[in-house]
């Protein structure tokens, strides 16, 4: 091979490198979010479908703030089995293209850059360990009354997944 081709080739492997060890990283990133939703129901019977929607998403009332009209949930979310291993894989199939390169790089090393690949089971580890974690989601429901229109404006602060989904099933729209 062209001495030209193997440095660039090896500098490009390391910057996809890093730009995996990012993506692992980023994989266990909180992404809590504040959203204020909209809703025509009164208080009395959007609170009980609210408390039922977190109940069947395995959450539980941590706390009742009556002055300020504020619920916390908290619920455990589990780590995902399948991200784990695409994150195992990826990491696998990154440590052997560099141990590629470091082979033909470096060839009076032999076969020992390929032992690089052990390490791979590591970052699957690593996102088991931060993904499964405690989360909160705070609920704030003040009730706003213009002329002969009364609504809540609900102000939500949870996983942007989370908000995602509670503005489906709950109806809400987003307030501009």
């Amino acid at each position: 091979m062209d001495t030209a081709i193997l440095p660039s080739t090896f500098l490009l492997t390391l910057l996809l490198a890093v730009g995996l060890l990012f993506f692992i990283r980023a994989s266990t990133k909180d992404r809590t979010q504040t959203a204020q939703l909209m809703s025509e129901q009164e208080e009395a019977v959007f609170m009980p479908q609210l408390q039922k929607y977190f109940l069947s998403r395995s959450y539980r009332v941590a706390e009742v703030d009556q002055e300020k009209n504020q619920v916390t949930f908290e619920g455990f979310v589990k780590p995902s089995i399948f991200l784990a291993v695409f994150l195992t894989l990826l990491a696998s199939a990154g440590l052997v293209c560099l141990s590629l390169v470091l082979f033909f790089l470096f060839p009076k090393f032999g076969n020992i850059f390929f032992g690089l690949v052990l390490f791979s089971p590591l970052s699957g580890l690593f996102y088991w360990k931060k993904a499964g974690r405690l989360e909160k989601v705070l609920v704030k429901l003040e009730p706003i009354t213009t002329g002969p229109q009364s609504f809540n404006k609900i102000t939500v602060i949870a996983h942007r997944d989370e908000l995602t989904e509670l503005q489906k099933v709950l109806s809400l729209t987003p307030m501009e």
